[in-house]
């Protein structure tokens, strides 16, 4: 992640903006551009968002948004995996889905590249937990683990065999090592 060094903007300011690419975020005043994504983030965020929507499009329980933006409690990011669930998930007036998300994902997905600092990506999901994210995951791929953050910002690890807490009402079981499997292309 790239922090620029401009005089301070507002968040509407830094709205007005053209996009960036990898995108930029846009927090504590701060606009932080995202790395670009290599092979194990791209394998992990499209086969996340595939099982979650698997699970939960159909019925109408929730959709798992790769790299969307979200702007909500003064701050604009663009989580890694945003899932809403369907009744939260913004629409125009004639039932399309909006462009502008204005509120927090109910669980939001972030994986660590290797030049990623934790401190930052960390501090994103805790961002969304302040503001009403029901679960936040932090996929580790270098040691294979996942650091789940809670109401109340509580942290959990898990590793190995560990099951991983997903959104109520979500009928998804994965452990931490069936997750990393999915980097496996021998």
């Amino acid at each position: 992640m790239t922090i620029t060094s401009q005089p301070q903007l507002s968040l509407d300011e830094f709205l007005q903006l053209p996009e960036t690419k990898p995108a930029s975020e846009f927090i504590n005043g701060d606009i932080i551009q995202k790395l670009m994504p290599q092979g194990e983030h791209s394998v992990l965020q499209g086969k996340l968002c595939e099982v979650i929507n698997q699970l939960t499009e159909n019925q109408k329980i929730a959709y798992a948004f790769p790299e969307l933006r979200c702007t909500f409690g003064g701050a604009s990011i663009v989580p890694d995996v945003a899932v809403f669930r369907w009744e939260r998930i913004p629409k125009t007036a004639s039932g399309r889905i909006a462009n502008r998300f204005e509120i927090h994902p109910d669980w939001t997905i972030e994986i660590l590249s290797p030049e990623q600092k934790l401190k930052q990506v960390l501090s994103k999901l805790l961002l969304c937990s302040r503001n009403g994210t029901e679960l936040g995951w932090l996929l580790n791929p270098e040691d294979d683990s996942v650091l789940g953050v809670f109401p109340g910002q509580r942290v959990e690890l898990y590793e190995g065999t560990d099951k991983l807490p997903v959104l109520e009402g979500i009928e998804l079981e994965l452990t931490v090592e069936q997750v990393f499997t999915w980097l496996s292309f021998a």
